[in-house]
């Protein structure tokens, strides 16, 4: 038994050279396309819009949270090759799985703030406010940090914390698995009641009646992307924990299986930079470049939801 759960816990990924090569490749597009894209929004956050709105900051942090992702997929990829626990490997995993789980953390407090908006619109008035996103985005940053060191201290007593899929401290994946699922469960139930208050809404007209359409689309596809990209990996996060080392062929399979689903996780940097473009309407406005910047204040799509009657 000892022998079996030893070589469990020394077996590592590999990969043949041509998937080897495959993955190099499909992390280098998301790479350059995510570096480009979150660049842009970032600068169209900062620099084209006139006003705070609590979109703005919210998805102001999602790019913030992307970029740093990306930044550190290139240790990613190193690690195919080099899974010694260094410092450096250590803080890029640091700043990988942070990110992670931060983007996970905004698009929950983006869902509920939507959810507020449109369920409860008189009580939005204090309940949401530029003041109120920046604290909200300040205690989601502090959370996630305190966790991933959490993360990191259980993890060195296993012997290493630096990307290592064979080796899973039951500890350390739960605060993972907590920090999926619980923002699963909120993103899930307030897009559900903001949908169904949508269908709910009589149209005053066809304009309204399209607005109402694309509100509804648009939840759609943040909760579509946010389950298709995440779930997955937490799923087989769940079934490798559930599991152990009692089974290593399984294992070995399992260990595969997570290094795919996480770089299908890795895709939601671009996906979010896309609907960047289609959850703040203000965003479209702003980035028009060839217009010049208006000082008028602008509402964003979200708050369009709350105006329907």
């Amino acid at each position: 038994m000892n022998g079996t759960s030893n070589t469990c816990n020394s077996s590592d990924i590999t990969w043949p050279p041509l998937l080897r090569l495959g993955f190099y490749a499909y992390s280098g597009v998301l790479l350059v396309l995510g570096l480009l894209l979150n660049g842009l929004a970032l600068w169209v956050f900062l620099c084209r819009m006139q006003q705070w709105t609590e979109t703005r900051i919210y998805m102001s942090n999602l790019a913030v949270a992307d970029l740093c992702l990306l930044c550190a997929l290139p240790f990613v990829l190193h690690s195919l090759q080099d899974t010694s626990d260094t410092p450096l490997c250590q803080l890029s995993q640091g700043i990988y799985l942070t990110n992670r789980y931060m983007s996970i953390s905004l698009v929950m407090a983006i869902a509920v703030d939507r959810y507020v908006a449109v369920r409860h619109p008189l009580r939005a008035r204090w309940l949401r406010s530029p003041r109120q996103a920046a604290a909200v985005c300040v205690v989601l940053w502090v959370l996630v940090v305190s966790s991933l060191v959490a993360r990191w201290l259980l993890g060195m007593q296993e012997g290493g914390f630096c990307f290592r899929s064979s080796r899973h401290n039951f500890n350390s994946v739960a605060i993972s698995l907590l920090g999926f699922y619980l923002p699963l469960a909120v993103v899930v139930f307030c897009s559900l009641k903001v949908l169904t208050a949508l269908a709910q809404r009589p149209p005053a007209d066809v304009e309204q009646a399209e607005a109402t359409s694309k509100a509804a689309r648009m939840v759609w596809a943040n909760l579509v992307v946010f389950v298709v990209c995440f779930l997955p990996l937490h799923v087989a996060l769940t079934v490798r924990v559930a599991v152990g080392l009692h089974a290593c062929g399984l294992l070995k399979t399992l260990n595969h299986v997570l290094y795919i689903t996480s770089k299908l996780s890795d895709a939601n940097c671009c996906l979010d930079a896309i609907c960047y473009y289609y959850m703040a309407k203000e965003f479209q406005e702003a980035s028009a470049l060839a217009a010049p910047p208006s000082a008028k204040a602008h509402k964003s799509q979200d708050s369009l939801c709350v105006t329907l009657t």
